[in-house]
């Protein structure tokens, strides 16, 4: 079912960004503002780009683990072909596990990594199965529909089986107990010790071995299935190629041409040199209009943050929101120069740092349909300290989070008293995106490693812990009198707002993604967890920061803005350091000791509080189609915007048009 609204409709219409709400997730839509001012061959190119997005989604289901394509699959097939009764209670449980399972891309909830449970059992299952036509069910190599169930039935049911997509738990092994399909038959011991004879530690430019492959044991030896045209996922990366070389014919600039020619060789070729030298081009090309990831970019995914998965996402700039994050940028130099760092990790000279704030026109792989707020790239140090990095802040995804949160009572709910939510009511909106920024802009693109320093050393905890670095460093600053000179805050009040709901996040309500009994496992959650379990315990002796009850609630309230600020501050030193000096031991207790564990009387009750108000602690988007309007000789001179308010049918017709692999 499509909403026939086109994009130039609204400006004179209230966009409608809810689209539905199911277990603990909701669905929304995100706008296109000014899409439609666009050139005509800016339009192409996004359009273009926008296919390319989209083309490589059965990637990261592979990815994410290896049973996924087939049982995402038979689910399409029962969706579009099941001739049972669809108005049973049983049904309808299917449904929910299906958006469910589309959400996730796979079987894994997205950020707890536990499989999911079905609310139907495994004899329901088997009869969809075969109440469905057989040829539409994805049967190979002569698989009948029994084998096809048998194969199946304990995949999704049996909770003693691939129970955890990624598996972080201490004493662990991380690679042989993870479902994530980046390695077969292989442990952690061993993956350690294969890439240890590929990695020169005194390379200058080191290449992100690893990146783009998956590590196999095929009889007896270990060896790397590389990402590329005529490689693992090929069928897929020949549909991206396909796209990405239209592009190339309406690029915006000859160094944007030159760049997508070099992101072509790479899939073709799968070479960590050409990746490099993409990037290294992608990086120096900070003017064009409309931009784009598209590869295997964060390595999140990976239980020993190596390995990427392949996300994509299309956009074009905000013109009018860039010029706050344009004042950032150019004070670079202020902030690496002023930061709590030690001098010896700090960068003589910011390079390149290159800020804006974009519009999504389309989010693809790991970026649907669960959104980065920010993004801050290319990720290899070298590129970054040498060259420079792009950092965009979301504006159209952003919106549409704020706009659906206003009113819905959470706040309310948490916040220690009226005036914290006054405070926050009034500044939340500006001083959360200038936290982004901060965290994209210079946060992530500040610091450097010392001379030899493995960029792999920290190993499972890299991600929290750079998470926690970026986070740091806008914590940092959020609060000093140089962000009211430049004029991007009014008032130190606009920065304790940000204080604020920062805290109460990572010490109250980030716990309601997490089931009653677990523990925090998601890098970004274990960041937050950790810098504000670390300045409340330090803080203590001064009561910086005070977990109170009141009405049997428990709230977290700052009585010393600036103490806090001065803990942030050491904090981010001892983050960089274990950083620079490729420090493991010390950040995997960092992250164990404050960012793991959590208390499970205060989890019980946060839970509680937070079910009455019925609301979805996750948020996830559909895209917006875009429609090519072509003349009489076949060449594209618009291309229009459509507004689809069918998460189910967007994730069904994604199925039968950019299902390349199985």
């Amino acid at each position: 079912m499509k909403n026939n609204m086109h994009s130039s409709e609204l400006q004179t219409n209230e966009f409608d960004y809810f689209v539905e709400q199911f277990e603990d997730i909701r669905v929304l839509r995100y706008e296109l503002p000014g899409f439609e001012f666009l050139p005509p061959r800016q339009k192409e190119l996004v359009y273009y780009l926008s296919q390319a997005a989209l083309s490589g989604r059965d990637i990261l289901w592979n990815q994410n683990f290896r049973f996924n394509l087939k049982i995402r699959k038979t689910i399409e097939a029962i969706l579009n072909h099941y001739t049972g009764d669809k108005t049973c209670k049983e049904f309808k449980a299917f449904l929910v596990y299906a958006r469910r399972v589309f959400f996730a891309n796979g079987i894994h909830h997205h950020y707890s990594n536990d499989k999911m449970k079905p609310d139907f059992d495994a004899e329901y299952f088997s009869g969809l199965i075969r109440r469905t036509n057989h040829e539409k069910l994805p049967l190979s190599n002569g698989q009948t529909t029994d084998q096809l169930i048998a194969m199946l039935v304990p995949v999704i049911f049996n909770e003693n089986i691939y129970g955890r997509k990624i598996e972080r738990r201490d004493g662990a092994d991380i690679i042989a107990e993870s479902a994530i399909n980046m390695y077969e038959d292989v442990n952690q011991e061993e993956v350690e010790k294969f890439y240890a004879k590929k990695i020169d530690p005194t390379a200058t430019h080191p290449l992100s071995i690893g990146l783009n492959s998956k590590v196999v044991k095929r009889n007896g030896e270990i060896v790397e299935e590389v990402y590329r045209s005529g490689g693992l996922y090929g069928s897929a990366i020949d549909q991206i190629v396909l796209w990405l070389e239209k592009a190339v014919s309406v690029a915006e600039s000859d160094v944007q041409r030159e760049e997508l020619k070099l992101l072509v060789d790479f899939y073709r070729t799968g070479d960590l040199k050409t990746w490099d030298d993409f990037n290294v081009l992608w990086a120096q090309d900070t003017d064009p209009v409309v931009d784009y990831n598209n590869g295997f970019i964060e390595s999140y995914s990976d239980p020993i943050g190596m390995k990427a998965t392949w996300e994509a996402i299309v956009n074009y700039t905000d013109i009018e929101a860039t010029k706050r994050t344009r004042i950032i940028t150019s004070n670079a130099q202020w902030f690496e120069d002023n930061s709590p760092i030690q001098c010896e990790y700090k960068k003589e000279k910011v390079t390149g740092v290159a800020a804006k704030v974009i519009n999504i026109a389309m989010l693809g792989g790991d970026c649907y349909p669960v959104s980065p707020l920010g993004i801050n790239l290319p990720n290899a140090d070298w590129i970054r300290k040498e060259i420079g990095s792009k950092s965009v802040t979301l504006a159209n995804i952003t919106r549409a989070f704020d706009i659906t949160s206003q009113g819905n009572g959470f706040l309310e709910e948490f916040a220690a008293d009226k005036d914290e939510v006054e405070r926050v009511k009034k500044y939340g909106t500006l001083s959360e995106a200038l936290h982004t920024d901060l965290h994209e802009c210079v946060g992530h693109a500040s610091g450097k490693l010392a001379e030899g320093t493995d960029p792999n050393s920290l190993k499972n905890y890299a991600s929290a812990l750079e998470e926690a670095r970026a986070d740091l460093f806008a914590l940092y600053f959020m609060i000093d009198r140089k962000l009211i000179d430049l004029s991007l805050l009014p008032d130190e009040d606009a920065a304790k707002a940000s204080y604020d709901t920062y805290l109460r996040n990572g010490l109250l309500t980030q716990i309601v993604r997490i089931k009653p009994g677990k523990n925090i496992e998601e890098a970004h959650m274990r960041n937050r967890a950790a810098i504000c379990n670390w300045v409340y315990e330090k803080g203590k002796a001064e009561n910086v920061v005070e977990l109170f009850k009141k009405n049997e609630k428990s709230y977290v309230r700052i009585h010393d803005y600036f103490k806090l600020r001065k803990l942030f501050g050491e904090l981010l030193k001892e983050i960089q350091r274990i950083k620079s000096e490729g420090d493991f031991e010390k950040g995997k207790n960092l992250i164990e000791n404050y960012g793991v564990n959590i208390d499970p009387v205060l989890h019980a009750e946060i839970l509680a509080r937070y079910e009455k108000l019925n609301l979805a602690p996750y948020t996830g988007f559909i895209n917006p189609d875009l429609i090519p309007v072509f003349d009489n000789s076949g060449e594209i001179t618009d291309v229009e915007v459509e507004y689809t308010n069918d998460y189910l049918g967007q994730m069904l017709e994604y199925g039968r048009n950019y299902s390349f692999l199985l």
